[in-house]
C-alpha cells in the first residue's frame, strides 16, 4: 500500500535533522541543569561557610547527591536544610510571613526547637566578661516589629528588588530582632 504523500528530499532531511536537534537541545538543557546544580552548590557552601560550617564543597556536593559523609551532624542537617530551602525559594512570597516563616523552618529544622516560629524567649549577645552587648528585642514584641517590616517591604519594595535580595534583607533584619539564638549559629548567651 502506499502513502497517501510523497516523501521529498526536504522531508526526509528534516527528518534527520528533527532528532539532531532534539539531541543537541536536551544536552545543553542537561548542561544547564548541571552548572545549575553547581552554582546552588557553590552558593549553600558559602552561605554556611560565613555560619562557620565547616564542610568541604565536595562534602555538600555529596550531602545533596545523597551519599553519607562524615562530619558533624548538625553541620551536616544545615546542608540540608539550604538545598530544601533552595528547591522552594520560587514558590514563596516575599511579602508574606507566613512564607518568610516557611523558609526560617526550612533552614532551620532538627537545628533550633522554634524551626518555622519566632522565639519565645529572651536572647543576647555577652562579651567573654558576660557583660551584655546587645540585647534582642523582647519576645513579646517580635510579632509587632515583624508585622512593621514586613509593611514597610510591601511598601517600599516593589518590583526594584528581586525575591532573593528581599528575602536577604528580611533574614538579616529578623536576626538582628531575634539575636543570639546559639544552637542556629549565631554566637551569643542566652
Amino acid at each position: 500500500m502506499k502513502p497517501p504523500f510523497t516523501l521529498t528530499n526536504t522531508m526526509f532531511h528534516q527528518v534527520i535533522e528533527i532528532p539532531r536537534i532534539l539531541g543537541i537541545i536536551e544536552f545543553r538543557v542537561k548542561s544547564d541543569l548541571k552548572l545549575q546544580k553547581e552554582n546552588r552548590i557553590k552558593s549553600i557552601h558559602a552561605s554556611l561557610a560565613i555560619e562557620n560550617n565547616s564542610l568541604t564543597e565536595k562534602q555538600v556536593t555529596d550531602i545533596i547527591d545523597g551519599k553519607r559523609v562524615l562530619g558533624d551532624p548538625k553541620e551536616i542537617r544545615e546542608v540540608k536544610n539550604a538545598y530544601d530551602a533552595y528547591e522552594e525559594i520560587l514558590t514563596l512570597d516575599p511579602y508574606r510571613q507566613k512564607d518568610f516563616l516557611k523558609a526560617h523552618r526550612l533552614l532551620t529544622a532538627g537545628i533550633v526547637n522554634e524551626a518555622g516560629k519566632y522565639r519565645s524567649r529572651d536572647v543576647g549577645i555577652f562579651d567573654e566578661m558576660g557583660n551584655v552587648v546587645h540585647m534582642g528585642a523582647r519576645p513579646q514584641y517580635l510579632q509587632t516589629l515583624m508585622d512593621d517590616l514586613f509593611t514597610w517591604g510591601k511598601m517600599t519594595i516593589r518590583l526594584s528588588l528581586s525575591k532573593v535580595v528581599f528575602f536577604t534583607m528580611r533574614s538579616k533584619r529578623s536576626i538582628l530582632l531575634q539575636m543570639g539564638m546559639d544552637e542556629w549559629g549565631v554566637c551569643g548567651k542566652q
